[in-house]
């Protein structure tokens, strides 16, 4: 490790001359000062150090020719001790100097104990749930959070010489991604007592996270430049070139008001920085929350409502850079914003930014993949990506893990739990949400049907690298037959003359290839259960939606007991003897239900089942029916005696088939 370091640091200059390790000691204070520092992500870190990941990703994946694309991913630990008298789930063991920045989990479970230095008692112990939560004090929100079933807390924990995570329960999903110094660096070891000592530090760093805007905005002393520009198709036009010695600290572009989704796609923009072309990317993607405008605020980017969009990245050049757009679309663009510049004193640590975009459509969810988001060569340091998918059916589409390499690692030093995972949420959570480093701007439905963009923003725990770095996502659709449109901006600093592996973008590549209308499944036919007319009632019967059903509900009856009864309506086109066919829910915790219809009666039907599934179609009969309105009854009769007595009864749907 100390070899590495040291090579990597002298070959390619990045410490500057005469500077010491030891000049800056490592503390929570000091790494609560870099939660919002957004200039600082333009300088190589000094004192350097990686950043990896632990997590409990499922441990049959050993290479890429080796159960590459397992995915029981959770519940996988170190391993676990017996310590007084209890047993602990390691998750994390490291030597240090080094820090923890971001702790997330899907299910947190159990009393979170992380061991300092060696120390046989926790630096700091609290139930899981709570401290990722925001409800332990010293961990407020959101510094600590849940946002869409995902918690997460980013509140730096630094260590001198050694880290041990663990908690007293098993059985749940985890990440503690965590920086490793070089030896010798000195870190003040975490305790309580900094929460006390730091705790209007903590609170200020609080209130910038949740008003991010303002809490990550350029100084107020920056140097503002308007610019209005009307693009013709195919034109391109340089709106502002900027003489060396600076950075751009706010970038404003206000989306137009006419076609917006066609030309925040089409209309690129494009960024040179001493010569080397760093950015292109469509403007809407470039903004975090592509297709179209979806209102979020981060701490480095931001869409309004109104169609502002606004970045805070800190973007320094030592000789000169030049702004530009280019329209790929077929019609006019006009496009009018802002570019604020402040002096940058350029140092051999700064780094350039780079923010460029690749798409591909069309791309079929089997065989399982690894998705490229970003591949780059050089020396610099990733900091976020804004990816979008549009996804043709409801079925989840992200169960991929991340998997990022970093200096020539043949095995990934981050191997995720899942796509929505390495965003902050989880269980393919559906619901729009936003923070300071990650969002879920844009989910269409129903379930994870359409467009969805996500972003996520490495501050704290951004990913520094010497010679290479790569950050690939499985693609894991849980529907094999599907084919989906992807695309995704990688954002990151390199020293002049690093590389990436995107290629110039083209009118091909930013098309616009709408998605179908989405329309339910439904039985040919059927008479919905949930749209039956209630003609009498015990308890509660209401449509509950389950995927897998005809028009993907059911009539869920539930509050009902033995001897209660449904009386539903339903019509019958013509006057006659039908055959009728039914379809129900079965499972633990529902009833035997004697169904009639017209007053005609079958034999009771059990509807218990150990787990919860939909059956097969079941001929109830041959039933005299009038033209017009007919009844079904459900009567509750008793239960399984294996059944959770709750009598609960769901049917789908019937089927009339007329006997002629």
């Amino acid at each position: 490790m100390w070899s590495r370091w040291l090579a990597g640091s002298a070959v390619l200059g990045l410490v500057v001359a005469g500077s010491s390790w030891g000049a800056g000691e490592i503390t929570t204070e000091s790494l609560l000062k870099e939660m919002t520092d957004l200039k600082g992500l333009a300088e190589f870190p000094d004192p350097p150090f990686t950043c990896r990941q632990f997590s409990s990703y499922d441990r049959k994946s050993k290479s890429p020719s080796e159960d590459w694309f397992a995915n029981a991913d959770s519940g996988q630990y170190l391993r676990i001790e017996e310590r007084q008298g209890r047993k602990e789930h390691v998750m994390m063991d490291a030597a240090g100097p080094g820090a923890i920045v971001r702790i997330w989990s899907a299910n947190p479970k159990g009393v979170l104990r992380i061991y300092l230095d060696g120390g046989e008692q926790p630096a700091l112990e609290a139930p899981m749930a709570d401290l990722l939560g925001g409800r332990v004090p010293g961990f407020p929100k959101p510094i600590a959070h849940e946002v869409s079933r995902g918690w997460n807390s980013y509140l730096p924990i630094p260590y001198a010489r050694h880290c041990k995570v663990t908690s007293d329960e098993g059985g749940f999903y985890y990440h503690v991604n965590y920086r490793t110094y070089p030896p010798g660096t000195p870190v003040r070891t975490f305790t309580k007592n900094d929460l006390d000592e730091l705790k209007e530090l903590i609170g200020d760093v609080a209130r910038k996270l949740a008003s991010p805007r303002e809490g990550g905005g350029p100084p107020a002393d920056r140097d503002r430049q308007l610019f209005e520009v009307t693009l013709e198709p195919g034109q391109t036009r340089t709106v502002q070139e900027i003489e060396g010695g600076k950075a751009i600290c706010g970038f404003l572009v206000r989306a137009p008001q006419a076609h917006a989704l066609e030309a925040l796609r089409q209309t690129l923009v494009r960024m040179t920085f001493d010569g080397y072309e760093t950015v292109e990317a469509p403007i809407g993607d470039f903004f975090g929350a592509a297709p179209g405008v979806n209102p979020y605020e981060s701490l480095p980017l931001g869409v309004t409502k109104e169609g502002q969009m606004w970045s805070h990245w800190y973007m320094p050049f030592r000789r000169g850079a030049k702004v530009e757009f280019r329209n790929l679309g077929s019609s006019a663009v006009t496009l009018s914003g802002g570019i604020s510049t402040v002096p940058y004193r350029w140092t051999p640590n700064t780094m350039l930014f780079h923010a460029k975009w690749r798409s591909e459509f069309d791309v079929p969810t089997r065989p399982m993949r690894d998705w490229n988001y970003l591949t780059a060569r050089g020396a610099g340091t990733f900091v976020g990506v804004a990816f979008a998918i549009a996804n043709p059916v409801k079925n989840w589409w992200g169960e991929g893990d991340e998997k990022i390499y970093v200096d020539g690692e043949t095995f990934p030093s981050h191997f995720g739990t899942g796509t929505e995972d390495y965003y902050g949420y989880a269980w393919c959570c559906n619901v729009p949400f936003v923070h300071a480093y990650h969002n879920q701007p844009r989910c269409d439905g129903p379930g994870n049907f359409g467009h969805t963009s996500v972003n996520r923003w490495h501050v704290l725990d951004r990913i520094p690298f010497t010679k290479d770095f790569r950050f690939d996502m499985e693609l894991w659709h849980s529907h094999a037959e599907a084919r989906v449109n992807m695309s995704v901006v990688a954002y990151w600093y390199g020293r002049p003359g690093a590389t990436d592996t995107f290629r110039p973008l083209e009118a091909a590549d930013v098309r616009i290839v709408p998605l179908p209308e989405y329309k339910s499944p439904r039985v040919e036919g059927a008479i919905e259960g949930e749209k039956m007319k209630i003609v009498e009632k015990t308890g509660n019967p209401a449509p509950q939606a389950w995927d897998g059903l005809s028009d993907e509900h059911h009539l869920w009856w539930t509050g009902a007991k033995p001897g209660d009864r449904l009386v539903l309506e339903f019509q019958a086109p013509e006057a006659g003897m039908y055959k009728v066919v039914g379809r129900f829910v079965k499972a633990g915790d529902y009833g035997i239900v004697r169904l009639s219809i017209n007053g005609k009666a079958i034999e009771p039907i059990d509807f218990y089942h150990d787990g919860v599934i939909l059956t097969r179609p079941l001929e109830l009969g041959t039933f005299e029916l009038k033209a017009g309105a007919n009844r079904l009854t459900a009567e509750i009769v008793g239960a399984n005696e294996k059944a959770i007595k709750s009598y609960m009864f769901g049917l789908d749907y019937i089927l009339l088939k007329l006997v002629k």
